[in-house]
């Protein structure tokens, strides 16, 4: 019989790296998929409000650089957030409690996380943009990860109640998709798709967010869960797919933007191999320069390709 684990609704443990799930759930199955297309899959659980996701933004941004031609990635929803109608087991009980809570593992992980969004307009639920992301990728899977960063943008830096349709429909429309079709999706085919995501969740035993399969073509498997460093993701990359080349990062700040128009700071730092501070006065020098823009939360600056 599998273990049982019980779960505190999103307590995200700055040590451990992970945010935990609402439900119930069971240790992980020996379900896998194999790749499509490329040597490595990566079946990544994630969650639109997942402040633990958000902290590995720039271990994923840096994998994409070094390593895109070995891996695809396949994100599903996991539901962190169903509503605040939830049993008394949970550690946060209130949208007040989880405002302090996420500074907190923001400046843990070195993402700007600003959580007065919890005190100013808080949200009911984290399955609207999460549908919302499910409808995106029924268009084009390019412009639904565009979608997908910018609404983590926006609630993270900007404050921006995400579970709310206008800010779904601005972050479409700066993500080129089909705001009419969107809707219809939204509405229908989306939701659908959106509970097959969690019913693949417990299958595969998904205790908490971020929660990475990696998985190759000859059955093997490795788990990355919660934030990990870097060389985590590469070492596990390498392990199954030893053939690998890295590729080199083009780390001027024409390269890099042209990449990924926006980055935090703390993302530069890694994608160039610098200490924090470091990274923070170049940044600074090119927004003086007027080479990129800055958007600037109580928590930390978003900087943006012109």
């Amino acid at each position: 019989m599998s273990d049982v684990i019980t779960i505190n609704t999103l307590m995200c443990s700055p040590e451990t790296g992970v945010c935990e799930s609402p439900e119930t759930k069971t240790e992980a199955s020996n379900m896998s998929i194999s790749p499509k297309k490329s040597a490595v899959h990566i079946l990544y659980f994630s969650d639109p409000i997942c402040s633990a996701c958000w902290g590995i933004e720039p271990q994923l941004r840096k994998l994409k650089m070094e390593y895109d031609n070995y891996y695809e990635i396949e994100y599903k929803m996991g539901g962190l957030l169903p509503s605040w109608d939830i049993d008394s087991k949970n550690k946060i009980k209130n949208p007040v409690e989880l405002a302090h809570h996420w500074e907190e593992v923001g400046d843990y992980y070195g993402m700007p996380i600003d959580g007065d969004i919890w005190l100013e307009d808080p949200l009911s639920s984290s399955y609207p943009p999460s549908i919302a992301f499910k409808a995106a990728q029924l268009q084009n899977e390019e412009q639904a990860l565009k979608f997908y960063r910018r609404i983590k943008e926006m609630l993270f830096l900007e404050k921006r109640n995400i579970a709310k349709w206008e800010w779904i429909e601005k972050a479409a429309l700066e993500s080129e998709l089909d705001i009419d079709l969107l809707k219809t999706d939204f509405e229908g085919e989306a939701q659908r798709l959106f509970q097959e995501d969690l019913e693949i969740s417990k299958k595969m035993g998904v205790r908490g967010f971020p929660t990475l399969f990696f998985s190759n073509a000859e059955g093997k498997q490795l788990v990355i869960y919660g934030v990990r460093p870097y060389m985590d993701f590469e070492e596990a990359m390498l392990k199954l797919c030893p053939q690998a080349i890295k590729q080199p990062i083009n780390k001027t700040h024409e390269g890099l933007f042209d990449y990924y128009p926006t980055l935090t700071t703390h993302e530069f730092a890694v994608l160039t191999d610098r200490h924090e501070n470091d990274a923070l006065d170049i940044l600074n020098n090119l927004h003086k320069l007027k080479y990129i823009e800055k958007y600037l939360s109580k928590k930390g600056a978003l900087w943006i390709r012109r």
